[in-house]
């Protein structure tokens, strides 16, 4: 079978009409799991084991998928470990073609014109914001055992069904210097007000002797840096990763009461601390975290990917650690911690070959593929059976909270984000206001009521 990889533009692929998608009837085929799927990857024992060879049913699996990605570093990984031609080892009669769009920009445009002209490609790739867009364009993949062994497949189900599955897990951290802590008496956090108490007690021992010491380093001239708090805490405070989509059904998201309220009450208190330095908004986030590095400061917040921003900016990192946010009240509420799918793989109703594509997305996450690729890239793996060691560093926060509750975050679908547009809500934009003199919180949330409900008429969102 020839190996075809394609790296094709919208306008090319749409002019030479070689995407197959004429089946607005397709048939889904048998919810169970048929025995080239078993032989991909559903006869691992959720240790890493290798699967017995597929048995010759592989081999009644035919046809040709196409596989739209917008990703370079998976790009790069399919064209150096010949993807197709492993695949082909298990399924002879399978052809693929790996379909490049420029960026995930074009590529969202691609598939909303391939959605109105019948012709998405077999297999597709989601963010959680976009679940929702393609939901009834995509094939339940509750039964396929690269499902089961997702860690977040299920937190992101609609309806009850597992509509994509993510290749990889993003998690938000705190930073902070351990012998810093150490040096004022100060114990890793483990609620709210506990953390406002300690950076207030870094605050004041460390800025006695350095006025320009900030106990929490935030960047907020960038306004983004302020995303762990503006935009997850909503989240973390009722432990509901659709917060967003949530709101936009509707009037008053921001009424007494509600998560958002709760949390930005909780984020205005912190901010109005002087913990911050003399002046948050006048520094952005490299500046922040390279005065982090040099301590500086004590506490800074950011992604996984801080890590790395973080170590080039000193030559010492032995006392850096990390913990999570702690949002709760109490020790006796669940401490509940912000985590991200990215790239859900999904076969589309468009599809005219179901079981293949399904079956390829067993073997994606299967031994055969799937370990390699989450080693490659820097991300976090999100199978169970997979695990991929996490940086010591990173790993203080999880030994910090054995029972943490993870929250599956979604970003906000198109709804949410039409009244966002529409309203000129940006919540790190109102992060960066609490900074200033005089912001009345309680009247801004009142005024974003307002003009919330409003926009729902306006734009007819139910």
């Amino acid at each position: 079978m020839k190996k075809r990889i394609a790296a094709l533009g919208l306008s090319v692929m749409m002019a030479a009409g070689t995407i197959a998608g004429c089946s607005s009837g397709a048939q889904e085929g048998s919810n169970g799991t048929t025995a080239g799927q078993e032989a991909a990857a559903g006869s691992q024992d959720g240790g890493g084991q290798e699967a017995p060879a597929a048995p010759a049913a592989s081999e009644d699996l035919e046809g040709t998928l196409v596989f739209a990605i917008w990703d370079n570093n998976l790009m790069d990984y399919i064209d150096a470990n010949d993807m197709v031609g492993k695949f082909q080892e298990v399924y002879p009669n399978a052809d693929i073609e790996v379909e490049k769009i420029k960026d995930d920009s074009e590529y969202w445009n691609a598939m909303k014109m391939r959605t109105s002209a019948n012709q998405l490609p077999d297999v597709m790739f989601n963010k959680p914001f976009t679940l929702s867009r393609f939901k009834d364009y995509l094939l339940d993949l509750s039964d396929l055992e690269a499902a089961k062994n997702n860690e977040l497949a299920s937190g992101y189900a609609m309806d009850g069904k597992i509509l994509g599955i993510p290749m990889t897990a993003g998690y938000e951290y705190v930073f902070y210097w351990k012998d810093m802590f150490k040096e004022a008496g100060v114990e890793v956090p483990d609620t709210w007000e506990e953390l406002k108490a300690a950076a207030q007690t870094l605050q004041d021992y460390y800025g006695k002797d350095n006025p320009d010491f900030m106990a929490i380093a935030l960047g907020a001239k960038d306004e983004w840096p302020d995303y762990p708090y503006m935009e997850f805490m909503p989240a973390l405070e009722g432990g509901n990763g659709q917060n967003w989509n949530d709101m936009a059904k509707t009037d008053a998201p921001f009424a007494e009461g509600t998560d958002i309220r709760k949390a930005y009450n909780k984020v205005n208190d912190l901010f109005t601390m002087d913990v911050f330095g003399k002046d948050p908004l006048g520094m952005g986030n490299d500046q922040v975290t390279t005065l982090f590095a040099q301590k500086q400061a004590a506490i800074l917040a950011l992604g996984d990917w801080g890590l790395q921003n973080i170590q080039n900016g000193t030559d010492d990192y032995s006392e850096l650690g990390t913990f999570y946010l702690p949002v709760r009240d109490s020790e006796s509420d669940p401490f509940r911690v912000i985590v991200q799918g990215d790239s859900f793989m999904g076969v589309t109703t468009h599809s005219e070959n179901p079981e293949l594509a399904k079956a390829f997305v067993e073997w994606f996450y299967s031994e055969a593929w799937y370990p390699g690729y989450i080693n490659y890239v820097s991300s976090a793996s999100s199978m169970s059976n997979f695990p991929k060691e996490k940086d010591p560093i990173l790993a203080e926060a999880d030994a910090l909270q054995p029972d943490m509750e993870l929250v599956m975050y979604d970003g906000g679908g198109d709804d949410f984000q039409a009244i966002q547009n529409d309203i000129a809500f940006d919540y790190k934009k109102l992060g960066s206001q609490m900074f200033t003199d005089g912001f009345d919180l309680s009247a801004e949330l009142d005024s974003l009521n307002t003009k919330w409900a409003e926009a729902r008429t306006k734009l007819g969102i139910q």
